[in-house]
């Protein structure tokens, strides 16, 4: 279990049903709160099982605190612990995997036709 900046305790799980990673926070009476989550959606690309990466939000009230990183970090590292390959449409799951390029070789590009099945698969 991994701490926030503010020293409490944070931990990220996979929610399938749901197709999201969820972080969850402790206040200092060990209430665990839902701060945030990263939503995906899986597909089959030819033979490679891609997890694609749509949506993250953390909550306001939560902000500042690093718990946006620790989120996609422990997602993606579960992801590639799956053997699926990261495809980060979200915008903060792109901008990490930016500045993160120890993670090239677990991705695919955002390219039009993820794009077009990403939308068939959210309607």
């Amino acid at each position: 279990m991994a701490t926030d900046r503010t020293g409490a305790q944070a931990s990220v799980t996979d929610d399938p049903a749901e197709q999201r990673y969820e972080i969850t926070v402790s206040d200092a009476g060990g209430t665990p709160a839902t701060a945030g989550f990263t939503a995906y959606r899986d597909r089959d690309a030819k033979g490679v099982a891609e997890r694609v990466f749509f949506h993250t939000e953390v909550g306001e009230e939560f902000g500042g605190r690093g718990l946006g990183t620790s989120l996609i970090t422990e997602a993606l590292d579960d992801t590639r612990a799956r053997g699926r390959v990261i495809v980060g449409v979200c915008p903060m799951v792109a901008a990490f995997l930016k500045k993160h390029p120890d993670y090239a070789d677990a991705t695919h590009p955002v390219t039009p036709e993820v794009l077009t099945w990403l939308q068939s698969a959210l309607d």
